[in-house]
């Protein structure tokens, strides 16, 4: 999850174009000084209202969802990331890289049995990344566990 891993590729469904979000008409209504004050916002925290919003009309919106994700774990807010992230594997269920971020976010909070348990569950769907995991930051407190190693090397020696 350092880059959550593959969950942010390309950015699918981009904000509003920011720099045509002020008029300067000079109506001085209050949706122009709103958008004024949105325009002047630091662009991960703009993001992250943004999605907010769109989240409440449509919850279920994966790709909104995987970018917010990735938003809150920018910001440190993993708590609101869990909460995404735990919906995405709800949604998504049989995906070993969701599966991948879930626990990533679980090493996070230092929650290591649920982080261990879901990253067991990612490599059961497939997750195959060793490198990556490897060096993943996430892992970090982690890394010298004897219970994370044997989950790499038991996958690892699978061969798939």
């Amino acid at each position: 999850m350092g880059s959550l891993e593959g969950c942010n590729e390309g950015r699918a469904v981009p904000p509003p174009n920011r720099r045509n979000m002020s008029s300067g008409s000079g109506s001085g209504s209050s949706t122009s000084g709103r958008l004024e004050a949105l325009a002047q916002q630091d662009p991960i925290d703009f993001e992250i209202e943004f999605y907010e919003r769109l989240l409440k009309a449509l919850p279920d919106f994966v790709e909104v969802l995987q970018v917010q994700s990735e938003n809150y774990r920018i910001r440190n807010r993993q708590q609101d990331g869990l909460a995404v992230d735990l919906r995405l594997a709800e949604l998504r269920p049989r995906d070993p890289r969701i599966h991948y971020n879930l626990a990533c976010r679980y090493a996070l909070l230092r929650q290591t049995e649920q982080a261990l348990r879901t990253l067991r569950r990612a490599l059961e769907l497939g997750y195959r990344d060793f490198q990556y995991l490897e060096q993943d930051r996430d892992w970090d407190h982690l890394r010298r566990d004897p219970r994370f190693r044997q989950l790499i090397r038991e996958f690892r020696s699978q061969g798939q």
